[in-house]
């Protein structure tokens, strides 16, 4: 029996969705061999899927200053398990696994930051992100000056900013919706990925 991914309507097959979506959809299929869940769970509102990815790849795909593709992925782990959002610390935890070429990273993130084998500067950031996101806080001068010191521009603070307020935005659809993570995020970067 096939577990229950949203409490919303899903596709019947994927030719019930509009083409780009579709394309998009196999595209990931085609690169992961499986369809992570929140696409089925976001293809119900196809204008929402299309504002909601576009703007994932505006932020996770656009290459940074000094960000790199590894701390993005620890922002949207830590941050996420902070909420309590389950399939983005798995999903998000998969890929800082893979990036971050370190199988115990997101587990360590994911229970808490502050332990978790980092250095200085990757601290300050988690810390900014949890006073954006989890403290309600904004961009003043000491955290302005703090970040820079450690090489952040106003380009990564921004996205540090951005990555956090949309994983929010993430966590809260995904946490309505009621979707697991797919099972096979768990081994993700963990087990060599089999042949196919």
């Amino acid at each position: 029996m096939r577990p229950a991914i949203s409490h919303f309507p899903l596709p019947d097959s994927l030719e019930h969705v509009p083409d780009d979506l579709r394309e998009r959809i196999l595209a990931v299929q085609d690169k992961t061999g499986f369809v992570p869940h929140v696409f089925l769970m976001l293809a119900h509102r196809p204008d929402e899927f299309r504002a909601f990815f576009a703007y994932h790849d505006a932020l996770m795909e656009r290459e940074s200053d000094s960000l790199t593709p590894a701390e993005k992925e620890m922002i949207v782990v830590a941050t996420s398990a902070r909420h309590g959002c389950l399939y983005c610390v798995v999903a998000h935890g998969a890929v800082l696994r893979i990036y971050s070429k370190d199988p115990l990273l997101a587990d360590q993130l994911a229970v808490n930051h502050r332990t978790a084998p980092l250095g200085g500067r990757q601290r300050l950031m988690l810390d900014f992100a949890f006073h954006v996101g989890l403290e309600r806080g904004g961009l003043d001068g000491d955290w302005q000056a703090r970040l820079q010191a450690v090489g952040f521009s106003l380009d990564d603070i921004w996205d540090i900013g951005a990555i956090t307020a949309f994983f929010s935005l993430s966590n809260r659809l995904v946490s309505l919706a009621g979707t697991p993570p797919n099972p096979e995020f768990y081994l993700m970067g963990r087990v060599p990925r089999a042949p196919r």
